[in-house]
């Protein structure tokens, strides 16, 4: 490996803000303002929240994938999406705990390992960003124009476009191929880190930040806004509990997008701005961002597991279809199931059991 000297200031990249603990070596000859420290209690705490999002994105995105897959007969334009998003993140948490065990040791697992994880980490992000924006384009087309061509069933338009999702993410995604298993000037253990070299690494990485910014989250969040807001609209236009029920969804849906991400998205263009000199760069400010880079990240992380709540619990038809699927394997009993089905049928209708 060719020795590079790199400015620990940098190492607070998009997925590895572990920038130092208290078992670190410190090199007397860096600047203070550089060695910003987390403590060895913080990188425990952000184990174990990694740990708990991926069990809980794992177990209700595989309950997803598997009632959608079972019920796939009577399968929706919006299912699709919900199986496509189901499947982002899953592989999206199957990656914490390779930053779990980072968080505590470093990274242990090679410099293949290193850009696998961080491509697919960053690839399930892409795709289930642009999913949700698909999701709410479905359900836009399906109130707003719900007598007019969304009726008509076009199941290879819903999967081409699912494909163009993920060639897109891949494509964004492979500027993380710059990363690789480094051990920076000053610290005693390996970093999975972007590796760039010359005048133009941090023209390159601020580009990527901003390309980031704009695909990975504004753009999707105002094609969000929009749907939704007309979809609002269209709502306040009708009466009675399915109006009331679907604006609940919208609104949850909305809040849960801004709530997981937007604190982070916020923090990683102020760091770009510091980057990219259009704002002062001081010592506090820039330890101040590193923390707030791993608390938020860890907010944004845990949008995988409220996925499944949002998008497919709060569903009647997505619930229905789970008890029917529990009945059938025996888990719930036949009388459970009838029970449910006639309170479900008192609330149930064609707008609430698909709208998301």
């Amino acid at each position: 490996m060719v020795s590079m000297k790199i400015n620990i200031n940098d190492i607070d990249d998009l997925f590895e803000n572990y920038t130092s603990t208290d078992g670190y070596t410190f090199d007397p000859d860096v600047s203070p303002c550089t060695q910003v420290i987390n403590s060895h209690s913080i990188n425990t705490v952000l184990t174990v929240v990694y740990s708990l999002v991926c069990f809980l994105a794992v177990t209700g995105n595989m309950v997803v994938m598997v009632v959608i897959l079972y019920n796939r007969r009577t399968i929706s334009s919006t299912d699709i999406y919900l199986l496509h998003l189901a499947v982002a993140d899953l592989l999206f948490a199957g990656t914490l705990p390779f930053w779990a065990v980072d968080a505590i040791f470093g990274w242990v697992f090679g410099d293949a390992m290193c850009k696998i994880i961080s491509m697919l980490q960053e690839v399930n992000f892409y795709s289930g960003i642009l999913l949700l924006a698909c999701i709410s384009i479905d359900r836009y087309l399906a109130i707003v124009y719900s007598t007019q061509t969304h009726k008509q069933k076009r199941p290879f338009l819903i999967k081409l476009v699912c494909a163009a999702v993920w060639v897109l993410a891949i494509a964004l995604s492979l500027p993380v191929l710059y990363k690789g298993k480094y051990i920076p000037v000053g610290f005693s253990r390996i970093m999975c880190y972007e590796i760039l070299d010359g005048e133009s690494a941090e023209i390159w990485r601020v580009t990527t930040r901003f390309l980031r910014h704009f695909i990975g989250f504004l753009i999707p969040l105002l094609v969000m806004i929009f749907c939704y807001s007309v979809t609002i609209q269209k709502l306040c236009q009708m009466k009675g509990f399915q109006k009331q029920k679907a604006m609940k969804v919208i609104i949850a849906v909305v809040l849960a997008f801004l709530i997981c991400w937007l604190p982070y998205n916020i923090t990683v263009f102020i760091d770009t701005l510091m980057r990219s000199k259009l704002i002062d760069e001081t010592c506090d400010m820039q330890k101040h961002v590193d923390r707030a880079l791993s608390a938020t990240q860890s907010l944004g992380f845990l949008h995988s597991c409220i996925n499944p709540i949002l998008y497919a619990f709060i569903g009647v038809k997505f619930r229905r279809n789970l008890v029917n699927l529990l009945a059938t394997t025996g888990i719930i009993k036949k009388r459970d199931k009838s029970q449910y089905e006639k309170s479900a049928s008192a609330c149930a209708s064609g707008l609430t059991s698909t709208t998301i």
